[in-house]
């Protein structure tokens, strides 16, 4: 409440001025209102300006945001564990990266129920309440009482003089304007004492102290030193100047001793002048202006005298800027010019003047300047801790604090309990005056009083009323040694009558005296002075009153007694006459003294000397706050006394004339005697007549305007009127009933008067102009009032009780504040700025109101305001309005305000809420952020208010707030048409007033209706949109990873954007404070220093404020990320350090409310849709897709595990598959990254995914396929390879962990310690969720799982390792498409994209068999779907069908294919058209490769489907194209030359090199016209590029068995064979030779699954032997599945062989010959065209077997084995054997010719004779052998 502050009374005890005369004020009723008003203490309101206790700020924690490849956690654990152990020492300030030290503890603050640190002192960091008040429009200001700019304290060391210092000397000091040559101040008396003079060093010298405005090269210090007079015939002055050094003898000393205690009177012995600033330095820069500047610019010797000032101990001047106490510098002083003659001040600096004769001494002083500076000011809070409250009003206890201060003998303590005494005033500070700044300035001080203080144009604080003399000069005819004594008379009727006790001692702390002396001129005929006599005078005083000069002439020298002076003459002057002069006065001197000498009729019998001239020249100067110089003002005074003492006339209208002739007075004296003049007028208006309360109020009204207009500072609320309405004004406390009824009633009657449409005269504008001071007076006298009401009656420590304003006054006021708001409401419809002032002035009315008077008087006005201001209003009447609210609400109680009725909530904030929400629904989009502003820096002061820490505080706050957000979630369009800036704004209140709410508000919102509930996670999600914190370089997916290219900033990051956001501004100003070290730590990062000379660059400029300053400056059209790149390294990185500590903060508050959502919605007590949580779902989805920071991932894994403990069933369903995928997505996502703890993190997220898959879907088939989809997804944004250093790729990092991630996910052992670490119970996994009984968890399906997806990585990675050699190594690249296809067989959409692919690759090399197979297998899929489903035309037998062709198609897809019903993904894609498609283009391939009995098979399934539609079109197509496929098949059959439809080749590869393909087999299947030859080259020219330096490549030439570990290192080697395929059926055992045509019904399919090739070897070792020698190793080999396949090469599983041996090698020949032949003749032939056919092959046969040369064919094997030696050793078996197929080819030789003899013409005759002599001859030779064949044949 009201506070008395004793005013800083800087009168010291020399100048305050006393009552001495014991006068009787009563009698003069202006001078005891003068007299209060200087020394009542100040009453001060101390809720005026607001009274705001903050906590202190948040500290930042550095957020970690990792990115997939960093691992900032570690680095970060590691860096610090390097520091700590590095130094212990560390300077505390040394910025760390992000501006603070890395703190491992949380805040302290955190209670345990929530996640993170409160997101909206994160949002406002630097809140600063006085900011964000003086942003208001019309704020006002605390004055601080007047003070002006510095003191400087002067205090003699010593002095001394090169002939010895033996007799006292004396001097004065003062302040004094060289240019203006005028005194400053009043002169500082001190004396030297000899140091062997008794009692010495009792005298503690004091300091002398001055006041300056500003330092000016012109201002000095003059010092005139004085001296015993000396004797005549003595030791003479000169003694002190002489050239020559010399001392004084001791003889001379005593002589000096004894006389200076004989001789009284002194003389003038030296002067000097020092400078106190220097020249360089302008009057304008005000000390602390530069910080350059040492104590003053210096105090240096100017040229005007040659000083030398030594600084002592050589203190440098380098001072720092907001100089110190205690910096004093001592000043020698050598220029002590000695006094030859008397002189005149004026003189001193007379150039033309001869200088007088330097002293041989030095005289040292300190000189101490006392910066009163701002800072001073600001160290101290409003609410300063120096102000004592408790100090009662009316109690004059100083506080305890500064009890060492002395009390001076006054009645005020003049160190008081104010906060003030650390302000540097100059008239203004007592002697305490700055306790804080200098603990040190003693009692002792004599603070000089400054002359400027009477001409200033600004009121007198204080009481002063004195008189200072200065006789300048007595103009005799003879030499005398002449001294002037000084005395004030009350009256000149008794000369011998004692003068008043008036004169001010030389000592300090003495009493008044009764006379004062000048001192002796010596020798002197024109005697002149320098002494300064100050005098106090009465209050008021008579023409009686006078000043007595005696002048006396007095004899150096001692005779028989001491010197004696005589009386030379008189002369005298009265006051009343010559008070107010300045100028010269002189007066003739009279001889002798007679009563009544002032009488003019007196005068002339006087007898005067020197014939009666003026010969005696005085100046005065009179210094009085108690006496106006003005006639108008005393006029006004004495017509105030005579209507106060009732003496005038009643009608008073002298007292009119006076009032109304204030107007004309000049400003200096208006100003002078503006608090008395206030007074009284205002007394004339509490308890004057109502002619006199308007004519008092109208000169009021006109001298307010005045001073506001005239007065030099342009503010609107004036300094000085400031000062009187917060200070000076008093209500006259219980002398006279209170002001505010009486200037309420007179100025709501002129308002009413204007209102009802007469004229007021221009006077009403000014009343309006000046609304804020008489409002404010108004509340002030209230408030007096009420502290009298309750002072007494009240218990110490209890609050005072509002007061209830009587009806009549409040009535009254509310009137007259109807009046003003029509008046703002018509003039803000103008336009004129004079209505947003007045309105500004009436919010501050509601505003203090509301501290003293019962608030729902004030809710009163305020609902008339609003009234008049209803709805959505123009632009300006609305600004206005807000302006207002943003004033009320300000208020320190605003919380504790209560509603219109005691039923209700806080009436205040719910006008408010309504009055915002409407604003954000307003077209002025300026108005719209000042609403959001309005809201943020009301929350922003309730937080960190220091009142309202404690829970249930921030409960009641945040349930008065609460209606708003059910206010924007009724209408949310508002909401959505505010900008990014204003939504932040919006939504960080919204997620302050959730955290602090209860749990039962809470589900009250949440009950109302779904779409409600709905809307509240809407705007949770746009929470996280539009805080999520991106790095520059963050990819949508991969948080920052280096790889991803830089993304645009999207509109949402909360970043620097284009305007800036409030919060950031002052964040980062506050930033910019923290000046940057120039030693640049290494720690910081930064080398920001000013030497570095880029740095200092215009374009990179030095101070972080400058910095910042620029950034904001070039702001404009720049993006935001031109403008993070703009900013100053530090400011930078303090920037993200906000960004992500907001973002966290925020993330992890929608992360709590999430969580309490999903506990509550378990009992079903919340409106939301059950069936799908889609609230729950949206915020998880958006949680997972944004970056997110190390902290907020560890907090959100135990949420993510509750919530799918609760609701598991409801989550896992398929309605919320599209979040089930998205879930999957980033929990591998962050499965990837680098960081270990987010890493197993992401392991627990799946573990929790399986378990619930296991509880609600007995099976993992589903998620399996979710988790294959979201492989897939990723794998095309993650790099599985990485380039090695020899250019050749390998498996990545990224891979490397998921492939972890996936392994640890099965691994049982780990799981335990995994769930720990994740801060989940260690049985999370296993424990057995409600309503349920069995375990279900098994870990060999978790096992599989992994294990599945685990294929897909595998096949992923291979894939990509070809990477450059797909193009070159085709077979290689189909088989990684094949193996992609085969992992994610589980997801049909990915199983076919992948066939997809293959068949595209197939056809590039023109597989055309191959790119078939993948067309099957994808119709395949599409069938089995569709069979599965009940919808196709097909049935299981077509599905088998189709395996003939294709044995890929499996079963096991049907019920997976289902299960994959996933967005995007699935069988809702699969149709018939699309099967129909597939066979279509299976179809075209298998015709390109000539398979066309596959055609066939595929037509016929393509048939039912026409049928069933009916197309009979394309049923017409389909069997054309039949018909031309079975006559294609019929031409492959008729052709001589059999039909092959592919070549097989057996590849093995041998060596290191090869990777997985070593030591393995394979079949090639190649087109039919590629050869061995070309395979080779081939294989050779893909396999050679592999082959690094040490390597080299071999093939193999021959299909011999090759024992791998025989073969030479570091060569590799290829064997290529070519192979056969077997048939279904074939006798493989058969010795045969295998020869295709001879296969029968070559329309079956041709699917092979086992080859064979035959190798020739000997027993011998030799490769070749002769027949008899010749062995046959057939090798059969089985392939994983059979040809055509997807690929072109298969693995060959299994290899066996059998051997041969010669003879039945030979056996088979024959028998293979023998049927080919017989194959021929029996082949039942139709038409003529294929006789031709037929001829043709016969002949062919016939010719290779009988038309033989000798020793080859037939013969060969009998020359080899029916002959000699091996004969002998073939088993007769054998040997009939082989006699037995030679018999049988012959015989059908026989048959051949024949036929061949039916078939031909006349053209071949010939040919057959031939063949008949071959086959003759033939016989004939193998007579010899076997003589049977003559009798067979």
């Amino acid at each position: 409440m009201l506070h008395l502050r004793p005013r800083r009374d800087s009168t010291p005890v020399t100048n305050k001025w006393h009552n001495k005369f014991e006068e009787n004020l009563e009698q003069w009723p202006h001078l005891k209102e003068l007299v209060q008003c200087y020394t009542a203490d100040w009453v001060k309101d101390e809720n005026k300006y607001g009274h705001y206790e903050a906590v202190g700020p948040v500290s930042f924690q550095n957020q970690i945001y990792e990115g997939p490849d960093t691992d900032f956690e570690t680095e970060m654990r590691l860096a610090s564990a390097r520091r700590t152990k590095a130094d212990d020492t560390t300077d505390d300030d040394a910025p760390s990266t992000s501006g603070r030290k890395f703190a491992e503890t949380s805040d302290s603050s955190n209670n345990l129920k929530h996640f993170g640190q409160s997101p909206l002192p994160a949002y406002e960091p630097a809140f600063d309440w006085e900011n964000e008040r003086a942003a208001i429009f019309g704020q006002r200001i605390p004055e601080t009482p007047i003070s002006h700019g510095l003191k400087i304290s002067v205090k003699v060391l010593s002095l001394s003089f090169q002939a010895g210092l033996v007799e006292p000397f004396y001097g004065t000091i003062c302040l004094y304007n060289k240019e203006r040559r005028e005194k400053l101040s009043e002169d500082f008396y001190f004396r030297v004492l000899p140091t062997d003079i008794k009692g010495a060093n009792i005298s503690v010298e004091s300091r002398g102290i001055f006041y300056l405005d500003a330092p000016s090269a012109s201002v000095c210090l003059l010092i005139q030193l004085e001296k015993h007079a000396t004797e005549q015939g003595g030791v003479t002055s000169s003694v002190y100047s002489r050239k020559e050094p010399v001392h004084l003898t001791e003889r001379e000393k005593q002589k000096l001793q004894v006389w200076s205690q004989i001789m009284p009177y002194r003389e003038s012995f030296a002067w000097a002048i020092v400078s106190l600033f220097d020249n360089s330095i302008g009057a304008a820069s005000g000390g602390s202006a530069s910080p350059s500047s040492p104590l003053a610019p210096s105090v240096s010797g100017s040229s005007s005298h040659e000083g030398v000032f030594e600084p002592s101990a050589k203190i440098t001047l380098d001072g720092k800027p907001g100089y110190t106490s205690g910096n004093s510098i001592v000043v020698e002083i050598s220029n002590l010019n000695k006094v030859k003659e008397s002189y005149t001040e004026d003189s001193l600096l007379d150039p033309k003047r001869k200088l007088h004769k330097p002293v041989k001494g030095v005289l040292r002083l300190e000189i101490e300047k006392h910066q009163i500076d701002h800072a001073e000011l600001e160290n101290i809070s409003e609410s300063g801790s120096v102000t004592n409250d408790s100090v009662d009003p009316g109690d004059h206890i100083a506080d305890p604090t500064f009890g060492k201060l002395p009390i001076n003998g006054s009645d005020v303590p003049q160190g008081s309990n104010s906060k003030w005494n650390s302000l540097d005033a100059k008239e203004i500070s007592g002697n305490g005056s700055n306790v804080h700044g200098n603990p040190d300035f003693s009692p002792d001080d004599f603070q000089a009083f400054d002359f400027r203080t009477t001409t200033r144009n600004e009121p007198f604080l204080q009481l002063f009323h004195f008189l200072y003399v200065y006789p300048l000069n007595v103009s005799l005819s003879r030499k005398k040694n002449l001294f002037v004594r000084i005395e004030l008379r009350e009256d000149d009727a008794d000369i011998r009558k004692q003068p008043l006790e008036a004169m001010y001692p030389r000592e300090m702390g003495g009493s008044l005296q009764k006379w004062a002396q000048t001192q002796v001129a010596v020798q002197a005929r024109v005697a002149c002075y320098h002494d300064e006599i100050k005098l106090s005078l009465p209050a008021t005083w008579t023409p009686t009153h006078h000043l007595l000069f005696t002048f006396f002439d007095v004899e150096l020298q001692t005779k028989l007694e001491a010197p004696k002076p005589v009386v030379v003459g008189y002369a005298s002057l009265p006051l009343s006459t010559h008070n107010q002069l300045r100028s010269e006065i002189s007066l003739p001197i009279m001889r002798e003294l007679v009563p009544h000498y002032l009488q003019d009729t007196c005068r002339e019998r006087l007898d005067y000397l020197e014939d009666g001239k003026n010969v005696f020249r005085l100046r005065l100067r009179l210094c009085s706050s108690l006496y106006p110089i003005n006639e108008r003002i005393r006029d006004f005074f004495l017509e105030y006394d005579r209507h106060t003492l009732r003496t005038s006339p009643p009608w008073g209208s002298e007292l009119l004339e006076a009032i109304n002739s204030l107007k004309n007075v000049d400003s200096t004296a208006l100003l002078q005697f503006l608090h008395p003049i206030l007074n009284m007028l205002l007394h004339l208006i509490g308890n004057g007549g109502e002619t006199l309360q308007v004519a008092a109020f109208r000169a009021m009204v006109n001298i307010v305007t005045r001073v506001q207009q005239e007065s030099v500072d342009d503010a609107e609320r004036n300094h000085f009127l400031v000062n009187y309405v917060d200070y000076a004004f008093d209500d006259f406390g219980g002398r006279q009933p209170p002001v505010y009824p009486g200037l309420s009633t007179v100025w709501g009657s002129l308002a009413r008067s204007k209102a009802k449409g007469y004229r007021v005269g221009p006077v009403y504008d000014d009343v309006l102009a000046m609304a804020w001071f008489f409002l404010e007076l108004i509340v002030k006298s209230m408030a007096l009032e009420k502290t009298r009401l309750f002072y007494h009656s009240l218990p110490l420590g209890e609050d005072i009780p509002p007061m209830q304003l009587k009806e009549g006054v409040f009535r009254c006021i509310m009137q007259l504040y109807d009046c003003l708001l029509t008046e703002v409401h018509e003039r803000c419809k103008k336009g004129l700025s004079l209505a947003k002032h007045l309105n500004s002035s009436l919010a501050f009315f509601c505003y203090d109101l509301l501290s003293i008077i019962e608030p729902r008087q004030v809710f009163e006005l305020v609902s008339l305001y609003l009234d008049k201001f209803s709805g959505v209003c123009q632009s300006v009447l609305h600004d206005c309005k807000l302006t207002f609210l943003q004033i009320i609400c300000d208020h320190d109680l605003f919380v504790e305000m209560p509603g219109r009725d005691p039923s209700d909530r806080n009436y205040l904030s719910s006008v408010l809420i309504q009055e915002l929400f409407l604003t954000w629904d307003h077209d002025d989009l300026s108005l719209r952020a000042k609403a959001a502003r309005i809201l943020v820096v009301l929350l922003c002061k309730h937080e960190f208010d220091a009142r309202y820490q404690k829970p249930e505080d921030k409960l009641y706050i945040a349930q008065l707030y609460f209606p708003l957000i059910g206010q924007i979630l009724d209408e949310m369009p508002v909401f959505y048409n505010l900008n990014a800036v204003e939504k932040r704004e919006v939504l960080i209140v919204i997620l302050q007033i959730v955290r602090n709410l209860d749990d039962a508000s809470l589900v009250k919102a949440w009950q109302l209706s779904i779409a409600r509930t709905r809307l509240f996670f809407k705007l949770m999600e746009e929470c996280l949109i539009l805080f999520e914190h991106r790095k520059p370089a963050d990819g949508m997916l991969m948080g920052s990873s280096s790889r991803s290219p830089p993304v645009g900033d999207g509109p949402a990051s909360p970043k620097y954007s284009d305007k800036l956001s409030p919060a950031i501004n002052n964040y980062l100003s506050e930033a910019s404070r923290q000046e940057v070290r120039p030693q640049g730590t290494p720690e910081s990062g930064y080398l920001w220093q000013r030497v570095n000379s880029q740095l200092s660059s215009p374009s990179q400029p030095y101070s972080l404020r400058e910095a910042l300053a620029q950034a904001q400056s070039s702001r404009i059209g720049a993006s935001a990320q031109a403008l993070r790149e703009s900013l100053h390294p530090i400011l930078r990185q303090k920037l993200e350090l906000w960004e992500e500590n907001l973002s966290d903060s925020v993330s992890l508050q929608v992360l709590e409310i999430t969580e309490k959502f999903s506990m509550m919605s378990v009992s079903h007590s919340i409106a939301t849709d059950y069936g799908k949580l889609d609230c729950v779902t949206a915020i998880f989805m958006s949680f997972l897709s944004r970056n997110q920071s190390l902290a907020f991932l560890k907090a959100l894994f135990p949420v993510f595990n509750n919530v799918f403990n609760f609701h598991g069933a409801t989550l896992m369903a398929r309605e919320n598959d599209r979040f089930l995928k998205q879930v999957t997505f980033h929990l591998l996502r962050l499965a990837v990254f680098r960081n270990d703890n987010i890493r197993k993190r992401a392991v627990i997220g799946l573990q929790i995914l399986v378990r619930s898959s296991f509880y609600y879907f007995m099976q993992t088939a589903r998620l399996r396929v979710m988790l294959i989809i979201s492989l897939s997804e990723l794998m095309s944004d993650v790099q599985v390879t990485q380039m090695k250093s020899d250019g050749t790729l390998e498996e990545s990092g990224e891979a490397r962990r998921l492939r972890k991630s996936l392994e640890e996910m099965a691994d049982e052992s780990k799981s335990a310690n995994l769930l720990r670490e994740g801060g989940l119970p260690e049985n999370a996994l296993l424990a057995i969720p409600e309503k349920m009984t069995e375990n279900r968890w098994s870990w060999s399906e978790v096992k599989y799982l992994s294990n599945s997806l685990l294929i897909a990585l595998d096949a992923r990675l291979e894939h990509a390792l070809l990477g450059s050699l797909m193009t070159m190594d085709r077979y290689a690249a189909a088989e990684g498409f094949y193996k992609l296809a085969m992992a994610f067989a589980p997801v049909p959409d990915l199983h076919i994209m992948w066939l997809l692919h293959l068949c595209d690759a197939h056809q590039q090399m023109q597989s055309w068999a191959e790119a078939a197979q993948c067309a099957v297998a994808v119709a395949g899929v599409v069938m089995q779907a569709l069979v599965a489903r009940n919808d196709g035309v097909w049935s299981k037998d077509h599905i088998t069908s189709l395996r003939k062709i294709c044995p890929m198609v499996s079963s096991e897809i049907t019920f997976e294919a289902s299960a994959a019903e996933v967005e995007g993904y699935g069988a809702s894609k699969l149709t018939v058209d699309c099967a129909v498609k597939y066979l279509q283009l299976a179809n075209k391939h298998f015709s390109q490769a000539e398979l066309f009995h596959f055609c066939a098979s595929i037509l016929e399934l393509v048939i039912p489907v026409y049928k069933s539609r009916r197309a009979y079109g394309q049923l017409a197509k389909c069997h054309t194209l039949l018909t031309n496929i079975y006559e294609s098949i019929l031409e492959q059959e008729a052709s001589p030359i059999p039909f092959t439809d592919a070549t097989y080749y057996r590849v093995g590869f041998y060596g290191e090199r090869f990777g997985k393909l070593d030591r393995k087999e394979y079949v090639y299947r190649e087109p039919r016209d590629v050869r061995l030859g070309d395979i080779m080259e081939k294989l050779s020219h893909i396999y050679e590029s592999r082959m690094d330096g040490n390597h080299t490549l071999h093939i193999i030439p021959d299909s011999r068995q090759v024992k791998a570990d025989e073969l030479q290192p570091g060569v590799c080697y290829l064997q290529i064979t070519a192979v056969d395929p077997v048939m279904e059926d074939e006798d493989l055992g058969s010795r045969r030779e295998r020869i295709f045509s001879l296969s029968t019904g070559s329309v079956r399919a041709r699917v092979f699954d086992r080859f064979l090739f035959d190798t020739p070897f000997t027993k011998n070792g030799k490769t070749q032997g002769g027949l008899e020698d010749q062995w046959k190793r057939r090798t059969v080999l089985q392939t994983e599945g059979s040809f055509p396949a997807l690929v072109n090469r298969l693995l060959v599983t299994k290899s066996e062989s059998l051997e041969f041996s010669p003879v039945e090698n030979a056996i088979g020949m024959i028998e293979t010959r023998t049927a080919a032949l017989r194959n021929e003749l029996e082949e039942p032939r139709s038409s003529d065209g294929d006789q031709l056919r037929r001829l043709q092959s016969l002949q062919r046969i016939l010719q290779g077997s009988v038309a033989v040369q000798v020793n080859s064919g037939v013969l060969s094997f009998c020359t080899a084995f029916l002959s000699g030696e091996p004969a002998t050793r073939l088993r007769s078996q054998e040997l009939q054997q082989l006699i037995a197929a030679l018999l049988e080819f012959m015989a059908v030789c026989k048959r051949a010719i024949r036929v061949h003899f039916r078939l031909i013409g006349e053209e071949d005759q010939e040919f057959h004779t031939q063949l008949v002599n071959g086959f003759q001859s033939l016989t004939a030779e193998l007579s010899h052998y076997i003589p049977a064949i003559l009798s067979e044949l």
